[in-house]
């Protein structure tokens, strides 16, 4: 399944698969060996230097590829061309993709992205505080791209909707959780912002508002006439 088209939750289970394929010892041991080499890495040359045999090191090997924790090409590691030059090998190194595991979500990445339009737009003479607002409106743009639905959205962004007494949408997790502990009022104020633009392209007549109780995110989500 494509990345863009998996949901925060999706994502995190994924993550999680891939990183508990590193619990057999062999496993982990031939990814920390490969992954600090900042090079392609042979399987004669893994299994020699973590002491597993080679037909064992292959089989892990290619287990970490198909985890999305390894990549694997194909080249002469001796580095010659033409003929004599011998066979391509396997060659083995650590993957791009990014894992990142949270229960609940969290996204501070969104909330980094927005802070630091900002401080960009502060040190240009600007105004930072209108720049957290348009970005983060944009920033819920993007988040509502491709959901059929805002409760897909939410979900996808890791609000966690839940429906209130009146009718209106609870949001049971805050995705940047640790950042209100420290400053609530920038951070709530970013969040709010967020979810403007997300519900702009998804729901019009939905209206956020800041509603911060115990044990759920600071804003609630209302419906308008």
């Amino acid at each position: 399944m494509p990345e863009a088209s998996l949901s925060q939750e999706q994502r995190t289970v994924r993550d999680a698969g891939a990183v508990a394929v590193l619990g057999e010892p062999a496993r982990r041991a031939l990814y920390e060996y490969v992954a600090a080499q900042g090079r392609p890495v042979s399987r004669d040359e893994a299994a020699t230097a973590t002491g597993v045999k080679r037909a064992t090191a292959a089989f892990h090997l290619d287990r970490l590829v198909e985890s999305g924790l390894l990549e694997a090409g194909f080249a002469r590691v001796s580095g010659r061309t033409g003929p004599g030059a011998g066979r391509t090998a396997k060659l083995y190194a650590r993957s791009a993709r990014e894992f990142a595991i949270s229960l609940p979500p969290r996204r501070y990445e969104i909330a980094a992205s927005v802070l630091a339009g900002a401080l960009t737009e502060r040190l240009r003479g600007g105004d930072p505080g209108a720049t957290v607002a348009s970005t983060a409106e944009q920033a819920g743009q993007r988040l509502a791209e491709g959901c059929p639905d805002l409760a897909s959205a939410l979900t996808g962004a890791g609000y966690e909707p839940r429906r209130g007494p009146g009718g209106e949408i609870q949001l049971a997790n805050c995705p940047f959780h640790e950042l209100v502990q420290r400053y609530p009022e920038l951070v709530c104020s970013l969040n709010l912002h967020l979810l403007r633009g997300l519900l702009a392209g998804l729901d019009p007549a939905a209206r956020p508002r800041l509603d911060p109780a115990p044990g759920r995110c600071c804003v609630t989500i209302t419906r308008q006439p």
